[in-house]
């Protein structure tokens, strides 16, 4: 069990769409696992149990407080950290999308691939709790794509993603979309690696997401509002919206896109495209 957000530590898998081959992520504490560096050396070794603080419990008579102190993320910042020098060794842009279910995300990536394809080499770690649904639509596109299932799991974490990217094998100077479980609790608090969090909201949605949830927006460098084409059809308040993004961080871009019309998808192609500059 996560105790950090109480989903299951069920081994998740992953698998290639095109071959149907299934590998399964071992998540024992002490797994032996490899690391590529950029030179070609091939490293295994394994992590020691969780590297985890022992908690610290103080009671006092009349008022017990109860003070509970562990970094129990601490293992998965040490493959994060190791997963973010893999990328940077290999100048490769790695984008985390995140968003509650039905947002639109696989849309608006799999737009961005076609429109972008003779641009930008793109791959893709496409995670879901089950099928393969999703890497399937993706790899109609034509870019390479490995799908993790998490199975009880609410969300991807940096083990996943290394050995996705052992699976993947992205090109040298590209870019790696890790399409997020739809959650915008769990993965606001596991960093994979990635250059940035990209947060999508639909306007479909309630415009008040940014202050409900505001530690995925904050944790976030970008915000996409998607499905903008279905503005005079509900009842969404984009400046409200927008407002409630800035006041919860104010540094964060946004774009209002539509995937189906393609309205404001050229802003979102130009941040991507200085971005792969920038890594470069």
């Amino acid at each position: 069990m996560c105790v950090t957000c109480g989903c299951s530590d069920d081994n998740a898998k992953i698998t290639h769409p095109q071959t149907g081959e299934v590998v399964v992520v071992d998540s024992d504490n002490n797994q032996h696992h490899t690391h590529t560096l950029p030179d070609g050396t091939i490293i295994n070794h394994s992590h020691d149990q969780d590297k985890i603080k022992d908690a610290s419990i103080h009671a006092k008579i009349h008022h017990t407080t109860i003070s509970l102190e562990q970094n129990i993320l601490a293992k998965n910042d040490l493959i994060a950290a190791q997963n973010r020098g893999w990328f940077k060794g290999r100048n490769i842009l790695a984008l985390n999308l995140v968003s509650s279910p039905g947002s639109g995300k696989t849309t608006l990536l799999t737009r961005t691939i076609n429109d972008l394809k003779n641009k930008l080499t793109i791959s893709v770690i496409e995670g879901d709790q089950e099928t393969i649904n999703d890497a399937q639509k993706i790899e109609a596109t034509g870019c390479k794509v490995i799908q993790i299932n998490t199975g009880t799991g609410c969300h991807l974490d940096a083990l996943m993603v290394e050995k996705g990217l052992q699976q993947l094998n992205p090109s040298l100077d590209s870019v790696v979309m890790i399409e997020n479980v739809g959650n915008l609790v769990c993965p606001a608090l596991f960093d994979l690696g990635e250059q940035a969090k990209v947060a999508i909201i639909s306007i479909t949605e309630g415009e008040d997401k940014p202050i409900k949830y505001p530690h995925i927006f904050r944790a976030s460098n970008v915000m996409i509002i998607t499905k903008i084409d279905l503005l005079p059809y509900v009842q969404f308040d984009v400046a409200k919206c927008i407002g409630y993004a800035r006041e919860v961080n104010p540094n964060i871009q946004i774009f209002q896109v539509s995937a189906l019309t393609g309205e404001g998808l050229n802003d979102w192609y130009q941040w991507l495209a200085m971005e792969v500059n920038h890594q470069l």
